[in-house]
């Protein structure tokens, strides 16, 4: 079993949008250090909460700073891209990394109608099509001759329904989490209908989940809470907002509905000692059949969020 990580870049109260995306290089280096497999980087535009908008331009900045693990986007939004560009960019960090690029795409709009109108996102869904025409260019088959000429690096859907449908016929591994690992039968009927490519023979599942280990359940959930915060604030202000430390959210006085919001948010994440999260993820890959664990782990202080991912890469038995 494969584990990584995906980290958003996320904003803390305290520090500047610069220092998220340093934050993520460092993080990034340290996963290496304690040996997971990949770290991959988001695509978020206009939310406070996150610094990350050109997953291309990070990746880059995270490759030129280690040796050995995967990187790559999770994942490029193809709404907001020509297909030809995301393969010359993708291309490019082939030729520089070599054998180290991952290209994971998504089909998701900007987060509110202003950010998707600066987009100039169009409305018709042309997802699967886009997919087709951005393979064409990555392996040379395209209208165009993308450059430079390199192998292309794997492509992965970041899908939740139709996704799944599109990455089945396409042939291409999926990347799912939140309400899709509900439910057994939208990844039964991948696995069913999943055409062999000439790149994947057999279906591959990567499942993302918030993962929090540490030393005792309550200091777990404690790691998890500024995280579950935000989203908590982003259903009632609209706004997605920077991660705050625990103790600023304990004097804050939670109404009733935020409460509930923030007790979801953390029952639907992975929280507890190495233990207690164990026989949680045997679970959900013994049920999904899934071959790698994405963890997307965030929260406030950085020190503990490190010994969070070396526990997790112990979990999985990669690190020493």
């Amino acid at each position: 079993m494969l584990f990584s990580l995906l980290d958003r870049s996320r904003t803390r109260t305290g520090f500047d949008d610069a220092s998220a995306l340093r934050h993520t290089v460092e993080r990034a280096v340290h996963a290496e250090t304690i040996g997971l497999h990949r770290f991959w980087v988001a695509e978020h535009h206009g939310v406070p909460g996150i610094a990350s908008g050109a997953p291309a331009v990070l990746a880059a900045a995270v490759a030129s700073r280690t040796s050995s693990i995967r990187v790559g986007s999770g994942g490029v939004m193809l709404p907001n891209h020509q297909p030809l560009i995301v393969a010359e960019q993708f291309l490019m960090l082939e030729s520089l990394f070599p054998g180290r690029i991952d290209l994971g795409v998504g089909r998701s709009l900007g987060f509110t109608e202003p950010v998707r109108e600066a987009l100039r996102g169009g409305r018709t869904d042309t997802f699967e099509d886009d997919i087709a025409e951005l393979r064409s260019y990555l392996d040379g088959s395209g209208s165009v001759t993308a450059r430079p000429a390199a192998p292309p690096p794997p492509v992965f859907v970041l899908a939740t329904g139709a996704g799944l449908e599109v990455a089945a016929r396409a042939g291409l591994p999926v990347v799912v989490g939140g309400p899709v690992l509900q439910h057994d039968d939208p990844l039964a009927l991948y696995r069913k209908h999943f055409r062999p490519s000439s790149t994947n023979l057999e279906p591959y599942v990567i499942v993302s989940l918030d993962v929090t280990i540490a030393a005792d359940a309550q200091d777990a959930r404690r790691l998890a809470v500024p995280e579950a915060w935000a989203m908590a604030r982003s259903r009632r202000e609209g706004e997605f907002p920077a991660l705050e430390p625990d103790s600023a959210i304990d004097a804050v006085q939670w109404t009733p509905q935020t409460r509930s919001r923030v007790e979801a948010s953390l029952a639907s994440s992975i929280l507890g000692t190495a233990l207690q999260v164990r026989p949680r993820l045997e679970e959900i890959v013994e049920r999904t059949g899934a071959d790698e664990i994405m963890a997307s782990t965030s929260t406030y202080d950085r020190a503990e969020l490190f010994d969070a991912d070396a526990a997790f890469a112990q979990l999985a038995g990669v690190a020493g």
